[in-house]
């Protein structure tokens, strides 16, 4: 991937098309424990199985991208990532879309959070143990049931479909979809497997650095120069070709609000600053939403992120 920065003339299109969100770390190396299996039923869905249709011009009405790529880093609060002078190509991501000013994480420490966003649950995990298999609906097999895909990379992994716990700077605590027994390892994957062409990614994508690159041992600015390394080629491409990015955190430094960065950037995103309150749980209902899948565990009581959508669902 080549290194690059937010184009001044992307910023200025996204606006003008308009018109008219340091810490100490509360996650530290997980210990090395017995598999644990926790079963789960399906989580409760919507009546229909599906989300709501949405008529165009209701302001609650989401876009369909053609790709969504969810990028997370680690244990920042979210006043010492965006705005502090510590995260220039973070700010320039912020300025290029949508920001949110009340953003959380659902927990400490890190690797319940990662559960959530992923499955609507945290499955009992209440610390960074390892490893885990877990018996029950996510993101990734909602997609692949539908007729998409879905496809994590993790910076690290020692190999496609790799069961480790940790290697390097590889941590599986921060790997969600490994732990999710119906899913084929395949969905698995180094990020180094990340795909040059960028129509060639799978529906949804979540990328995770490893502990230096996601701001987790290496601090702020590592993990920016890193996201304007790896991230602006696919924030270029997208504004032509239906594709949003997320960046979030999964959890600040420790504090009780658990306040984390989150924006989103892309050509469905009017850029500016939302103040609406989200969380984990609110991000993966509106993924779900978008491509018209059953809402998991507790993303079905959340709401949707509305409000900062250009072109309506459907």
């Amino acid at each position: 991937m080549r290194i690059g920065t937010v184009a001044p003339g992307l910023i200025a299109a996204l606006t003008l098309l308009a018109g008219c969100t340091g810490g100490n770390s509360s996650s530290g190396a997980p210990p090395q424990a017995a598999a644990q299996t926790t079963s789960a039923a399906p989580h409760p869905a919507s009546p229909a199985g599906t989300s709501p249709a949405r008529a165009p011009g209701d302001p609650s009405a989401l876009p369909v991208p053609d790709h969504v790529m969810v990028v997370i880093f680690e244990n920042e609060d979210a006043g010492d990532v965006l705005g502090s002078g510590k995260a220039p190509y973070l700010d320039s991501l912020a300025a290029a879309g949508v920001t949110f000013t009340d953003a959380h994480g659902l927990t400490h420490p890190s690797q319940p959070n990662y559960l959530g966003l992923f499955s609507g649950s945290m499955h009992g995990v209440d610390d960074n143990s390892c490893p885990h298999t877990i018996d029950a609906p996510n993101l990734g097999s909602q997609l692949l049931a539908a007729g998409r895909s879905f496809v994590g990379y993790a910076e690290g992994l020692p190999s496609p479909g790799s069961p480790e716990c940790n290697t390097g700077d590889y941590a599986r605590k921060h790997n969600p979809w490994v732990n999710f027994s119906d899913l084929p390892a395949s969905v698995n994957q180094p990020y180094s497997a990340l795909p040059r062409d960028f129509a060639d990614l799978p529906t949804v994508s979540f990328v995770v650095p490893d502990l230096c690159n996601d701001m987790h041992d290496c601090g702020i600015s590592a993990g920016d120069r890193w996201a304007e390394q790896q991230l602006a080629p696919y924030v270029d491409w997208s504004a032509t070709h239906n594709s949003l990015l997320v960046v979030t955190f999964d959890e600040d430094g420790g504090s009780k609000d658990n306040h984390i960065a989150t924006l989103l950037v892309g050509p469905m995103v009017q850029p500016g600053r939302s103040d609406q309150r989200i969380d984990h749980y609110s991000l993966l209902r509106t993924l779900e939403d978008m491509y018209g899948l059953p809402p998991l565990g507790s993303a079905a009581a959340a709401q949707p992120i509305t409000g900062i959508w250009r072109q309506a669902a459907g």
